[in-house]
């Protein structure tokens, strides 16, 4: 055996984790299912949630299966009676104030409340008196991009450390105490406010777990069962970061981070979480057009027609020769799209410098 590696036993089941992985860690590593809340394995442990409580041989106390170590030799049971009821406990103290309007919530299909309540059999929570539910916040919709509904908050702090971890922004945290306690960006600002240092990644709603944080875009889009996941590369700048889109049909209902994709992680600035609706837009060119000018001079009389591709680039090719022929190669010039990869910038600027003989050649990665 390894010096770096343990063996231990869970649920019966030996198995072999790294030395200082936690016993959610090794669990995962071995295909052995512990449910989390406030987890995310992009996302530094907190232990806030309790629902990923285990029991561990000559432990008088359920430990928290995210946060504690596993060690040499330790039993662990993740579904013992114990565990379940204090589990099935901690979900029925969370669904005392959470609205339990799943049908309607943009989340039915992928909440992991919900699938965490089906699994351990609760419908409703036996805690909950007559005014309960939480419905007194007012649903946000004034960002541009995203909906907030605190109402169905479960105070996990996924998006918090997503915001500070992963964003680096620290636009959002906790706020006030107790039954009172929230989560927003600093008092007296709000995230679409220029004094707030929120630049709208999105990375709050991708971590989300319930349907607190919603993309606008998503709404009535598909229900996830409705859809189906395609993986790609997104086109505003050679960076590379990989997307899912979510499908439904042809038509995009939201964009997500690859988590285990190269170079994001799952990270996604704004434009690549939101800026799709070009691919939709009526203004789109999909043809190259050539000018037909009526007149001697530019005019408003001007039009554009259709044409090939191969007309359009024998018509750039056989005018750049001629202002080279008649001006010298100074006379021409080149942008290199920021869209476009590293590859192919390399390769205009080597046409330019070259080809042409001109070093008049520049990038637009101005975005």
């Amino acid at each position: 055996m390894a010096n770096n590696m343990i063996t231990a036993v869970i649920n019966g089941k030996t198995i072999t984790a790294e030395s200082g992985s936690t016993i959610l860690q090794a669990a995962r590593a071995n295909n052995i299912y512990i449910p989390t809340l406030c987890d995310h394995p992009s996302l530094p442990p907190s232990g806030a949630c309790r629902v990923c409580l285990v029991e561990a041989e000559r432990n008088p106390k359920l430990l928290t299966a995210c946060t504690t170590p596993l060690t040499e030799g330790m039993g662990v049971s993740t579904n013992s009676p114990r565990v379940i009821a204090a589990r099935k406990a901690v979900v029925e103290m969370l669904l005392i104030r959470h609205p339990l309007d799943c049908f309607s919530c943009e989340s039915n299909g992928r909440c992991e409340l919900q699938n965490l309540a089906y699994e351990l059999g609760i419908e409703k929570s036996p805690f909950t008196d007559e005014g309960d539910v939480c419905t007194h916040f007012e649903l946000d919709n004034t960002n541009p991009f995203f909906i907030r509904d605190m109402n169905k908050c479960i105070l996990c702090g996924r998006c918090v450390r997503a915001c500070d971890w992963r964003a680096g922004y620290h636009a959002i945290d906790f706020q006030y105490r107790g039954i009172h306690t929230q989560i927003n960006p600093p008092i007296g600002t709000k995230l679409e406010d220029e004094a707030s240092d929120c630049v709208f990644c999105g990375q709050c709603i991708q971590v989300c777990p319930v349907g607190a944080l919603v993309e606008k875009k998503s709404v009535g889009q598909g229900r996830p069962w409705q859809t189906h996941v395609v993986r790609t590369t997104c086109p505003y700048c050679g960076v590379g970061c990989q997307l899912d889109l979510h499908m439904n049909g042809e038509q995009i209902a939201r964009v997500t981070g690859t988590e285990d994709g190269m170079p994001n992680l799952g990270r996604l600035c704004v434009k690549g979480r939101f800026g799709y609706d070009f691919i939709y837009s009526d203004e789109r060119l999909t043809k190259p057009l050539i000018r037909e000018r009526k007149g001697e001079k530019k005019g408003s009389d001007d039009t554009f027609r259709e044409a090939s591709w191969d007309e359009a680039l024998d018509l750039v090719a056989s005018r750049l020769k001629e202002v080279m022929r008649k001006h010298g190669p100074d006379a021409v010039g080149g942008v290199s799209c920021a869209r476009s990869i590293n590859e192919d910038s390399y390769s205009m600027q080597k046409l330019y410098r070259m080809v042409f003989n001109t070093n008049n050649i520049d990038h637009c990665a101005r975005v």
